[in-house]
Formats: C-alpha cells, sequence, structure tokens
C-alpha cells in the first residue's frame, strides 16, 4: 500500500499544492492526510465534482501550477462539461491531475450503481481524450507513474488521471478535531422517528448512502413493507428533484423527501427549482451532520451556513430547524401539516451502526413496487 505521507509530500515536492474536490470511501485516508496537513487555503471540499474541477483551474491560472482534484467515479459525469470545454487543451489547456476512486472496477464486487461507470470508466476517458493510468500500490510503481503523468501534464498543458483501487493507500488516522454535531441524537433515530409519523398515504424518497439504509432497516424492523419508498442509491444530488417531480405528478399524495447536506448541497439550485414550484405536498427532511458520512466523514459547509434561510429566500413556503429531539418532535407535526413545500433541518450526531444493513431488493424491484404502490389506492402505513 501507498504511504499517504510519501505520496502527499511528493505531490507537493512537485509543485501539486493545491486540493479539491469530493470524498470517496477509496480515498479516504489520503483526503483525510491532505485534510490535516493541506493550508486551509489551498484545500476545497467542494460541493460537487464539476465546482473542484473550476476552482482548480482558477488556481492555475491564478499561479501557473498543477492542482489535484479527487473524486469518486460516480461523480465523474459532473465534471464532463469542465473538462471538455474549459481544461481541454483545445480550449483553455489547463493541467491538472484528477485523482478518481475506482468503483465498480471490473472483477470487484461492489453496488449496483457502481457497476456501469465500474466498467465504462477506463471507455470514457478514452473517449474523453484524457490519459489515464491505474496508480499501483507499490511506491516504486507508483512512483514512476507520478512523475510521468507530472511530466505529461507540464508538456501538453491538460488534465491526467489516476484511477485508484480498493486498498491502495495505507490506513491513516485524522489528527485534525473536525466539526461535529453534539446532541445526543443519532441520524437513524431522526429518521424512525419521521417516518413513524408520516401520513399513511406518504410518499418518501431518500437520498443514497446510510439515509436510505437506516430507513430500509426501519421498515425491516416494522414489517410495514417498502413499497412507498424510493431509494436513491445512486445520483446523489438529485433525491430532491426526483421527489418534486412525483409530487407534481401525484398531488393527491404526500412526498416526502429524506435528504444529507452533502447531497443537498451537491445541487444547492434545486432549492430554487422547489421553492419556485409552489408544490403543496412536498416536505422536504435534511438530516445534517455536517460530513459526507457514507464515504469517511469528511466535513461539509453545512454546518457554517444557515440552510432554512436559503430555502426561505427560495421560496419555500415554510423552513424550521430542529436542534434536537426535543425540537423534533416540537416541529415534525407542523411540518407534516403544513403546506408545502416545507423545510425541517435535522441536526444528527455522525456515526452508524456497525452491522447496518444494506437493501436486500435489487433496485430494478425496488422501482416496480414503488411504481405499483402509486398505481394502487392508498394504504396505511402502520404509525406510532
Amino acid at each position: 500500500m501507498l504511504d499517504c505521507k510519501q505520496f502527499y509530500e511528493t505531490l507537493t515536492a512537485n509543485g501539486i499544492d493545491f486540493f479539491a474536490g469530493v470524498p470517496d470511501s477509496l480515498l479516504k485516508h489520503i483526503c483525510a492526510y491532505i485534510t490535516d496537513h493541506a493550508p486551509e487555503n489551498r484545500h476545497s471540499i467542494t460541493p460537487n465534482e464539476g465546482n473542484a474541477v473550476a476552482l482548480a483551474a482558477g488556481y492555475h491560472l491564478a499561479t501557473g501550477k498543477m492542482p489535484l482534484v479527487y473524486m469518486q467515479n460516480s461523480g465523474f459525469g459532473n465534471t464532463i462539461n469542465p473538462l471538455t470545454s474549459l481544461t481541454d487543451p483545445e480550449v483553455y489547456a489547463i493541467p491538472m491531475l484528477l485523482l478518481i476512486g475506482w468503483r465498480g472496477a471490473p472483477g470487484v464486487k461492489d453496488e449496483p450503481q457502481h457497476v456501469k461507470m465500474g466498467r465504462i470508466n477506463p471507455a470514457l476517458l478514452e473517449a474523453l481524450e484524457i490519459p489515464y493510468r491505474i496508480l499501483p500500490a507499490n511506491w516504486t510503481e507508483a512512483e514512476s507513474i507520478l512523475q510521468s503523468a507530472i511530466q505529461y501534464m507540464q508538456t501538453s498543458s491538460s488534465p491526467f488521471v489516476l484511477l485508484v483501487q480498493e486498498g491502495t493507500f495505507a490506513g491513516y488516522k485524522p489528527h485534525k478535531e473536525l466539526p461535529a454535531v453534539e446532541n445526543g441524537l443519532t441520524r437513524e433515530e431522526a429518521i424512525a422517528y419521521a417516518a413513524a409519523r408520516l401520513p399513511g398515504n406518504a410518499v418518501v424518497v431518500s437520498t443514497t448512502g446510510k439515509i436510505s439504509r437506516e430507513l430500509y432497516e426501519y421498515r425491516e424492523r416494522e414489517g410495514t413493507g417498502h413499497g412507498r419508498d424510493f431509494l436513491v442509491v445512486g445520483s446523489m444530488g438529485h433525491t430532491s428533484q426526483i421527489a418534486l417531480g412525483i409530487a407534481l405528478a401525484k398531488p393527491d399524495r404526500p412526498v416526502f423527501c429524506f435528504d444529507g447536506d452533502g447531497s443537498l448541497l451537491m445541487h444547492l439550485g434545486s432549492l430554487a427549482a422547489i421553492g419556485t414550484s409552489q408544490c403543496r405536498t412536498f416536505h422536504h427532511l435534511v438530516f445534517n451532520n455536517w460530513a459526507h458520512e457514507s464515504v469517511g466523514g469528511q466535513p461539509t459547509v453545512a454546518g457554517q451556513i444557515n440552510l432554512s434561510q436559503i430555502a426561505k429566500a427560495c421560496g419555500y413556503r415554510g423552513a424550521y430547524k430542529a436542534s434536537n429531539l426535543q425540537e423534533l418532535q416540537a416541529m415534525l407535526d407542523m411540518v407534516i401539516s403544513e403546506g408545502g413545500p416545507v423545510l425541517l433541518e435535522v441536526l444528527v450526531e455522525k456515526g452508524a451502526r456497525p452491522n447496518l444493513g444494506r437493501p436486500r431488493e435489487k433496485p430494478i424491484e425496488n422501482k416496480r413496487k414503488f411504481m405499483e404502490g402509486l398505481r394502487n389506492a392508498a394504504g396505511s402505513i402502520r404509525t406510532r
């Protein structure tokens, strides 16, 4: 495995001293090292991957240096526009090193949402005419490839990709204390509390990662079935628009979007689309732990901004914040009964059960059951 310190110092010794991106579980150790050691004005965890490429491009324009952008390959699609119309050698010719976690690599068992991108990742890079190499876990080989990448970027003034497979980087324990919610309320408890009190004909659309997994586990424990939940296993940042599309098409069904802070920030403009829709049945619950929990716990900026005020400014009829269980209990019934679009931000602590399961059904089965539930007459979900 590659030592994070050695890799980071080799980058900085070669003038790569600016880092931006969206965290990935395969990159969590090197990302943690960067967070600990890069100066604050040289590292940014961006809302989405396209933002990271643009930010890095700005740094290059100001300094002439080559930045590094990191991401999971599932988010690589967000970069295609700036990579083809900004950094490309036929446009502005901006060099940058892209460090991409290769989820769903051929021959590696992974979640359904990663299989397609994992399989086509090399072909996609070839179609974009962006050179790439798989980063070896052996330092001698890795250093040679890294030096070749740096030389290519210097001579061609264009991006180069390093694909990173699981286990490439050795473990690193972060030293820098990260901001954290401390209110005694776990996300799983908050999700269970909310789900138990929804109207009998409610529809739930839950974002990718642990929010969907914890909602699924709650339904399993209660034995209420999964027919009214659409579990978004990929497409980070798009959950609220999926929910809005359903709400606009089914005005007789209250729709609840179970979102996370990282997901919400990724495409924050969605709030404007929701607010201006004035959809009366749209209810937006944001479980905010100030972190990209599902890929390593790296911080988001959601603890430094006021999501409720942003939602109100975007046209939401109501926007509220619950800082603990007591406030959640006091506000949830009001949010459920209030005409939408309405948002409730729920502050929750980081962390999840180590034995947290995953949905057993394939996504296509979840889709089938969900669509059947929408077509059928509204039944009842057992509530407490």
